[in-house]
């Protein structure tokens, strides 16, 4: 019997989801798979909709425990052994970002649908190679499709302030602030992957700011050209440890960017000022409705005023909220938020803001395509940014 690793261009469909649970596997025994996915999978596992059959790491000792102490029936080290023996409708990764393509890419053609840890793969090349493997690039329109993390999209907050945005309640989005600005130290950049281009993909802009930059394109819908500087302040590493950029959007706000990891007070930001009210984001991990501020112009009547603070039952951003949504998705055949053109946004904007920065120009929205070095690679081949190569010292 042929399987992903023997075939590379099989694709295996799966029984229909109607009238049972979705069939999980957890691939990566870390912290945000333990943590993040884990607990979402066991939470809707409570209320029907899913059971954890499988999880997946290359140390057989760390996926060991973590069934042990999760209660997941199986544990592999395999990825290929676990998608043919197992059959899981859903495969979740939490594996860092350099493995997240060819992981993808086993499950999709295993007939699962993946939900896949930021950042997604580490270039647009990748983004597109994974989509090429979904249902509809196989003549199957009703999936499997991979989705992104993108848990802060999801929420009441969030989805409050979207429908504000959309209905221009609050008149025409002007000027936005998006804002990342976390601490790191050199003991977080002593872990050997972290840094470098070749395994964590980027820096800050890539691997911490992706959220907020995310959300922004989710609230303020797509950009059209970015201007961007990016420096290495503080830490030895190959990636920056700090970019800002300039954003302007195609309904004509124009935003400030500002990703760091040299930043003490720690805080997580989205403002954006519309014609007739502010509405501001400040959390740092995560957010509720009481993250959320609309301050009205001094003109507004009170009770319009009152209807956009009111956001309803608070339902806070979480893997949990995206998850329920996916699997809604999963039953109906459809295509998931943050997939596809959708999950592709905010890593094309990441990767022209660090084109924008590594060459002092401005790059707009639709120009990185085959045959630009940022395609396939952040750094672009940047004198400066790109990977040194090391020379080996003969014996």
């Amino acid at each position: 019997m042929s399987t992903p690793a023997t075939n590379p261009g099989a694709f295996h469909p799966l029984p229909p989801l109607a009238g049972r649970r979705v069939r999980a596997a957890v691939v990566g025994a870390g912290a945000i798979g333990r943590g993040s996915h884990f607990p979402a999978l066991a939470r809707l596992a409570e209320e029907g909709e899913t059971e954890v059959v499988a999880a997946v790491d290359i140390d057989a000792n760390a996926v060991a425990s973590f069934s042990a102490e999760a209660g997941i029936p199986h544990a592999y080290t395999d990825l290929d052994r676990m998608l043919r023996e197992q059959r899981p409708d859903l495969v979740t990764i939490c594996t860092p970002p350099t493995l997240h393509r060819a992981q993808t890419v086993a499950a999709l053609r295993a007939g699962a649908w993946v939900w896949c840890e930021k950042p997604p793969v580490p270039s647009l090349a990748d983004f597109d190679a994974v989509e090429d493997e979904e249902g509809p690039a196989r003549g199957t329109a009703g999936g499997p499709y991979a989705s992104i993390v993108f848990q802060h999209r999801f929420g009441s907050g969030t989805r409050h302030v979207r429908r504000l945005l959309a209905e221009q309640a609050m008149g025409r989005p002007l000027v936005a602030h998006c804002q990342t600005t976390w601490y790191r130290d050199t003991a977080y950049y002593a872990v050997p992957w972290r840094g470098r281009w070749e395994t964590e993909g980027g820096g800050p802009a890539m691997g911490h700011g992706i959220h907020q930059m995310d959300l922004l394109l989710d609230l303020l819908g797509p950009w059209s050209e970015v201007k961007a500087m990016a420096g290495r302040l503080v830490h030895d590493v190959e990636t920056e440890d700090v970019s800002t950029a300039l954003v302007r959007f195609e309904n004509g706000a124009m935003a400030t960017v500002v990703n760091s990891v040299l930043s003490p007070d720690e805080v997580s930001r989205i403002r954006i000022d519309c014609e007739r009210a502010t509405v501001e984001l400040t959390h740092l991990y995560g957010h509720g409705n009481d993250n959320w501020r609309v301050t009205p112009a001094p003109d507004v009547p009170g009770e319009e005023a009152a209807a956009w603070r009111d956001f309803g039952p608070d339902v806070p951003s979480s893997h949990l909220e995206q998850l329920r949504e996916l699997v809604v998705s999963m039953r109906a055949g459809e295509r998931p938020r943050s997939s596809g053109a959708d999950g592709r946004t905010s890593l094309e904007l990441i990767t022209a803001l660090y084109k924008s920065a590594f060459t002092d120009t401005t790059v707009r929205a639709g120009e990185i395509g085959p045959g630009d070095p940022y395609y396939t690679a952040l750094h672009g081949g940047a004198p400066g940014w790109a990977p040194v190569a090391r020379e080996e010292v003969p014996a």
